[in-house]
């Protein structure tokens, strides 16, 4: 392992690791050697398992993170697990499809809450830990749509703007305590949350014809990147927004 990527002896937080980026993610920071505690709103021990089998201590929390006792709930298990909080990756999202004019209420604070709230929260709970020790990681998941408005989805793409934003502000404060705020922005990828786009044929076609690569990103493609911004390799990146679109937004 190159040092410069070396997460041993590093302990991570993953939100929506039961699936899709995030159990990519989380198998990524596990590859490089960190522990991980696992969060979801459904049980992760299948990944954690994984996370195990490659010789990383794992821990798993089941909780709505869109309430807000939840944040405290997930930093304690991560004290009480790992003693430290050196990464956390705000992954857990949703995502709401309906045209603008038939947006309810409902929908639009449903997804800011757990998209944006949060991620907002949550950093903070950690940060006050990763500040004891001047040094911690902060990675959010933005999106492609923190650049582009979407189609049909107001209250995603408003909450992903939120993230990138809140991103910048946090490493504007947080630097000078040597910790290092950043998001990484998916292009189209093939997760749950892009199966009606995938099982539909014109969308599906338009949006591959746009992406130089061909193709629907995979959760692995996010690996490299989650690695780099929990390493020591990204020490004097703050407050950036990695695209790993396949080009999406070179086009």
């Amino acid at each position: 392992m190159n040092p410069f990527f070396d997460l041993s002896g590093q302990s991570a937080v993953v939100t929506g690791a039961s699936t899709g980026l995030g159990m990519g993610m989380t198998l990524a920071l596990a590859s490089a050697g960190a522990d991980v505690l696992l969060v979801d709103h459904v049980p992760c021990e299948d990944v954690a398992q994984k996370v195990r089998g490659m010789g990383r201590r794992a821990g798993t929390v089941t909780a709505d993170l869109a309430l807000m006792e939840s944040v405290g709930k997930v930093v304690d298990a991560a004290l009480a697990g790992f003693g430290k909080i050196d990464i956390l990756v705000n992954n857990a999202g949703i995502i709401r499809r309906t045209p603008a004019i038939d947006f309810t209420e409902q929908e639009w604070d449903e997804v800011m809450t757990l998209n944006a709230k949060t991620v907002f929260f949550l950093a903070q709970a950690a940060a006050r830990d990763m500040m004891k020790r001047k040094r911690g990681k902060i990675i959010n998941i933005a999106s492609l749509l923190a650049f582009q408005g979407g189609i049909i989805v107001p209250s995603y793409s408003a909450s992903k703007g939120a993230v990138a934003q809140v991103t910048k502000a946090l490493a504007n404060e947080w630097a000078q305590h040597g910790i290092c705020v950043n998001a990484i922005a998916p292009g189209y990828m093939a997760t749950n949350n892009t199966r009606a786009l995938r099982e539909d044929p014109a969308r599906s076609k338009s949006i591959l014809d746009r992406i130089p690569a061909g193709r629907w990103g995979l959760p692995e493609d996010l690996g490299g990147a989650v690695v780099f911004l929990a390493s020591g390799a990204s020490d004097y990146v703050h407050g950036h927004v990695l695209v790993v679109d396949g080009g999406w937004l070179a086009r």
